[in-house]
This record gives C-alpha cells, sequence and structure tokens, in this order.
C-alpha cells in the first residue's frame, strides 16, 4: 500500500514537473521587487507567502468565472529564486494533467490586479507578471464636459469685450461733456480762449468787453488827436 502511494506521488510530481517549468504553455513568470517596495518593511518571501499567493490565484481564477471550481492545489509554481521571482501554471480542476489556457489566466489577473497587487502591498511596477503588460487605471474624465468649458471661457471673453466697449463708451461721453460745460462756463466769463481753426490757432471774442481791432484803433488816434 506504501508503494502504491509513493508511486502516485511520485507519478503527480513528474506530471507537475512536466506542466510548471520556465517557458512552458501557459506558463507565466512573476517578479516580486519587496525591497525596493517597503524598504525596512520588507518581509520575507516564504512558504507562507507562497500559500498566500496561489490563494489569490484561486481566487481571481474563481471571481474571473463563477463556474469555476479551481483550488489553492490547481496553482503550481516552480523554480523560485531568492531574488524573488518564479513560474507558475494553473491547472485544471477537473483534470489535473492539463492547463488552463493562459488567456484565461491572464483575463482573471487583470480582472483582479488590483486585488492581487493589496495583498502583497506592491504595485503593478514591483508585482510583474512578465508576460502581462501592465494595467492602465482608466483616464480621469473632468466632472465638467469639455465643451463647456470651452463655451464657457469664449462667453466670458465676449461679455469682458461689451463691457469693455460700454465703460469706454461712457468714459468718452463723460470727457465731451466735461469740455462742453468747461467751453460754456468760458464763454459766459468772457474769457478769450484760443482755438484750432485749420490748424492754425485763433482767439475767441470776448463777448462782453468786445475786442479792440488795432488797426481802427490806431486810426482813431491820428485823426482825434489836436
Amino acid at each position: 500500500m506504501l508503494g502504491v502511494l509513493l508511486l502516485a506521488f511520485s507519478v503527480v510530481s513528474v506530471a507537475s514537473a512536466e506542466l510548471c517549468k520556465p517557458d512552458a504553455q501557459n506558463a507565466f513568470k512573476v517578479r516580486l521587487s519587496i525591497k525596493t517596495a517597503l524598504g525596512d518593511n520588507a518581509y520575507a518571501w516564504d512558504a507562507n507567502e507562497e500559500y498566500l499567493f496561489k490563494a489569490m490565484m484561486a481566487f481571481a481564477m474563481r471571481r474571473y468565472s463563477s463556474k469555476s471550481t479551481t483550488q489553492i492545489s490547481n496553482v503550481l509554481l516552480c523554480n523560485v529564486t531568492d531574488r524573488v521571482s518564479f513560474w507558475f501554471v494553473v491547472t485544471d480542476s477537473s483534470k489535473n494533467t492539463t492547463t488552463v489556457p493562459g488567456s484565461e489566466v491572464e483575463a482573471a489577473i487583470r480582472m483582479n490586479r488590483n486585488r492581487i497587487n493589496s495583498a502583497f502591498l506592491l504595485s503593478d511596477k514591483t508585482l510583474q507578471f512578465l508576460k502581462i503588460s501592465t494595467t492602465l487605471s482608466p483616464p480621469v474624465e473632468p466632472s465638467t464636459p469639455v465643451w463647456l468649458i470651452v463655451f464657457g471661457v469664449v462667453l466670458s471673453l465676449i461679455v469682458a469685450g461689451i463691457v469693455f466697449l460700454v465703460v469706454s463708451g461712457i468714459r468718452k461721453h463723460k470727457k465731451k461733456n466735461k469740455e462742453s460745460t468747461e467751453r460754456e462756463n468760458l464763454e459766459e466769463k468772457g474769457e478769450v480762449t484760443i482755438t484750432i481753426e485749420n490748424g492754425i490757432p485763433c482767439e475767441t471774442l470776448d463777448l462782453k468787453a468786445g475786442h479792440v481791432n488795432g488797426v481802427f484803433a490806431a486810426d482813431d488816434e491820428r485823426f482825434t488827436s489836436l
């Protein structure tokens, strides 16, 4: 009986070795940079961490397919190194001699990548599935549509232009009224002012005192003096 059990165990071990090996069909290589990610708080990679990894892979497969019956024993690890890296495959729960297609394993990992990273306190950069590209987070969309932002900017510019034109018009109108008022005040006081006519400076007559013409003043002095 013992011999039968040992033979069965040997057969399973050989089958597992054939299924999980570098570059085997449906096998994936994993590389962890625990020291880089956690520094002094880095934990050691041991049998417990391997068990957790197998459990997370089984969880990912079961969550990916609601009909999946994947167990922890269906996840095989091999070629584990101290740095830490290893290969793994997921075997079919109904036939342990075959592996689950790599496309399904990849889809399950992509679907549960954040949960897997969180379990090991790592990220996509420090927990790498070398055959699987980095899972990119969806682009952040602004809460306000872009077209509405552009419309708001254009409308603001138009309103600013209208306000500028109105204020400029009011200032010009006030300035014109002020000049007109000053001119009327000067006329009422009878003061002489200089105006520009066709580019030639001219004197404005003092309406109250009048203005003496120099030509006639000279004639008056010549004829009236006795």
